[in-house]
């Protein structure tokens, strides 16, 4: 077992809030008392070109902007003995964690949320980074809408030529990788994240996975099996035809983002809905159960100022309960009033 260390860089590392194939991810805290997200990277992902295309990475990184989609790139060094990235800390639970405890979405939500991430991810591809690992862990349900984390990690993704073989990173993403890259292609284009994209609405529509199997070798097969298609049973009628498609197996008859934001907010529109009526839906779903930001504790009225024992000692507060403003005229909230709608529409979970 591996200790949680005191800093990361200039961080003053709080607790371990995740972990994956990739390495640890802690909260932290800035010297002015920020919080931020801090990732070290496994010591087996770790080779002098690896290092290098993740301070290319990095640097690309830094320069996303117009897009409140993404978490925002703060730091990293990836010439430490365990490279780390640190990124925009956002509040809330991931898209798995929230299908996996309410059940899967209805489609105008499933169509706000890929109309969201398909405008952000165009604006990171515009800058010539990709993600390579998107899946429903990697979105975040923040307060404003959904947030893409890990940009900037696809380095180590690309610089591993044996990738398959770590079965302690790939069972958790295979079954989110476009067929090209399952195949063994270490360079994909955009279309990756494209299809990505699609397997990760696909779950949040569904709650299950495009392949699935006891065994990574068994779902990579299926994947780079041109004749076994996806697996949409469940998916809501009017989702088909664009999740298919993203679902290609042929990378170039996949359609752009610019095509998935267009027919996701005309769903929107079929089902006489606002994109911003949507989004402001999907954020009250599914934020209801959002842990607040985390504050570490002021110091005891007995320390000395600035002591750095006292700043690595701190712990979060219980997480508060708010309370529900009541409307001044006595009526249901507006969003209130939009999902019991949504629930009668769609006939399908109470968790609306």
């Amino acid at each position: 077992m591996i200790d949680t260390p005191m800093l990361i860089g200039r961080y003053v590392v709080d607790r371990e809030i995740g972990s994956g194939g990739m390495g640890t991810v802690y909260l932290a805290y800035s010297p002015a008392g920020d919080p931020v997200a801090v990732k070290l990277i496994r010591t087996d992902r770790l080779d002098p070109v690896t290092r290098a295309r993740f301070e290319k990475e990095a640097l690309i990184a830094r320069t996303v902007v117009g897009t409140n989609r993404v978490a925002r790139f703060l730091d990293a060094d990836p010439y430490a003995d365990r490279p780390w990235l640190a990124m925009e800390y956002v509040p809330g639970t991931t898209l798995a964690a929230h299908v996996e405890a309410h059940g899967p979405l209805p489609a105008a939500l499933v169509a706000s949320l890929g109309a969201l991430l398909a405008e952000g991810l165009a604006v990171v591809h515009a800058t010539g980074l990709l993600h390579r690992d998107l899946k429903p862990q990697n979105v975040i349900m923040g307060e404003y809408g959904p947030v893409l984390i890990d940009f900037g990690l696809g380095a180590f993704l690309d610089a591993a030529t044996d990738t398959l073989s770590h079965s302690g990173m790939i069972i958790g993403t295979i079954r989110y990788m476009p067929p090209e890259q399952a195949g063994g292609q270490i360079q994909v284009t955009p279309a990756a994240d494209v299809y990505g994209l699609g397997a990760v609405l696909l779950y949040a529509g569904t709650g299950h996975h495009p392949y699935d199997g006891a065994r990574w070798e068994a779902i990579a097969g299926q994947v780079s099996d041109p004749q076994q298609g996806p697996d949409l049973d469940g998916l809501p009628d009017p989702l088909v035809p664009m999740i298919s498609s993203m679902l290609s197996h042929d990378p170039a008859a996949r359609p752009t983002l610019a095509a998935v934001t267009a027919a996701c907010t005309e769903l929107l529109t079929t089902l006489r809905m606002t994109a911003v009526q949507a989004r402001r839906l999907l954020v009250d779903l599914t934020t209801a159960d959002k842990p607040p930001t985390p504050v570490p504790p002021p110091l005891r009225p007995d320390d000395p100022p600035g002591d750095v024992d006292d700043a690595l000692d701190v712990r979060p507060q219980p997480p508060a309960v708010p309370e529900e403003p009541a409307p001044a005229s006595g009526r249901r909230p507006a969003s209130q009033r939009v999902a019991e709608d949504l629930r009668r529409r769609y006939a399908t979970r109470a968790v609306l």
